[in-house]
């Protein structure tokens, strides 16, 4: 018999009191009755983006709200600043160029944070700039950027800042109002403890005043339609029903933990397994490490691949490769959403596992009682 861990940083563990609440018989989404769990998720959702601005659903993924921070903002021939330091970055670079948007590209080594420094030149030498586009955690390398450094930049200009923090948000501190962030995008399958099927995008009045201007075409993800629902609590277009009741329930498990205190657990998960990482001769990949995510080196002489592959299949724990040129060069540990100590320990023990089969040198449970250490000091 073998048991399944996901520790890969999405689609993450559900907690089984959220999946009963998904699991309870559906009802009509026209009713005062889910109008009323909707109200509830809306206004929880505001406790985990810290802001007091709209926040609009989407039965999506989380690309699914970042295409509409593009469609809505924006117009047809305006510029703006793409942060691409990995494949998520690149994704807001892809979605521009398809509606028409020129991207002026930021391109950051893979694996290191954006200089806010960059952004402010490209501001000041662009003053006709709509929009600046950065990650809080850039999943594909692990990475942290500096999005409060960012926002003091870009709340100076006319510009708006739009974060995809579809993994980060739960994870790396994000005080969306405090900072002046515009725009935040996030997804459900990742530190908010849900399945996949629903996006999320806060949205401010300097941001919501671009909205009214915006001429580029849009249909499903028009914000205007979506603002007269919201003002109702209610959604211009069919729902996802059972997740936005199972997101009334991560929502409450997280008000009960309290922010902070979620916070600091992503941060003791992610400090044990650098540690794990470091006793066991690996090196770590990024320069500013997220507490979404840890990517680490795969050691000389091993397959990177295989690694993965071996952990997943054999062992039943599913961590995540290297991206486009990192492929085999990397895996990442998550630490996202409904995880503790144990979840990690059985991570690390079966890396611990596998890179012994696989012919590292190294001594078997160090990394285990490294990040015990972690966990007992």
């Amino acid at each position: 018999m073998k048991k399944n861990y996901i520790m890969a940083p999405g689609p993450t563990p559900v907690p089984e009191d959220v999946l009963l609440d998904i699991a309870k018989p559906i009802i009509h989404h026209r009713t005062s009755q889910y109008q009323e769990i909707f109200k509830k998720a809306s206004e929880g959702l505001k406790y985990l983006f810290n802001t007091k601005n709209d926040i609009f659903t989407f039965a999506s993924s989380g690309t699914g709200a970042m295409e509409a921070a593009v469609i809505n903002i924006l117009s047809s021939g305006d510029k703006a600043i793409v942060v691409r330091g990995g494949k998520f970055g690149e994704r807001f670079s892809d979605i521009c160029k398809a509606y028409g948007i020129e991207a002026i590209n930021i391109d950051v080594e893979w694996g290191k944070p954006v200089d806010p420094g960059l952004i402010k030149k490209r501001l000041a030498d662009n003053k006709d700039l709509k929009a600046v586009f950065a990650t809080l955690c850039e999943t594909s390398t692990g990475t942290k950027n500096d999005i409060q450094g960012i926002a003091n930049i870009v709340s100076a200009t006319n510009a708006v800042l739009i974060v995809d923090a579809v993994s980060g948000l739960c994870a790396d501190d994000l005080r969306t109002d405090e900072w002046k962030v515009d725009v935040v995008c996030c997804g459900s399958q990742k530190g908010m403890m849900l399945p996949p099927g629903l996006a999320f995008l806060s949205i401010n009045k300097k941001a919501m005043e671009k909205v009214a201007k915006s001429n580029l075409p849009k249909y499903y993800f028009d914000l205007k339609a979506y603002k007269k629902s919201l003002d109702k609590n209610d959604v211009p277009w069919t729902p996802a029903v059972g997740l936005v009741r199972g997101l009334c329930k991560s929502i409450d498990m997280i008000r009960e933990e309290g922010m902070e205190n979620v916070l600091a657990r992503h941060a003791r998960l992610a400090n044990a397994t650098k540690e794990a990482a470091k006793a066991l001769g690996l090196e770590l990949f990024s320069a500013s490490p997220s507490n979404a995510v840890t990517a680490v080196k795969v050691p000389s002489g091993v397959d990177g691949q295989n690694l993965v592959k071996t952990m997943r299949n054999k062992y039943g724990v599913t961590i995540a490769g290297g991206q486009a040129h990192l492929k085999g060069k990397i895996f990442r540990i998550a630490h996202l959403g409904y995880m503790v100590e144990f979840d990690t320990l059985t991570a690390i023990s079966a890396l611990e596992i596998t890179l012994k089969e696989l012919g590292h040198k190294f001594t078997l449970g160090s990394g285990v009682g490294a990040a015990l250490k972690v966990f007992t000091a």
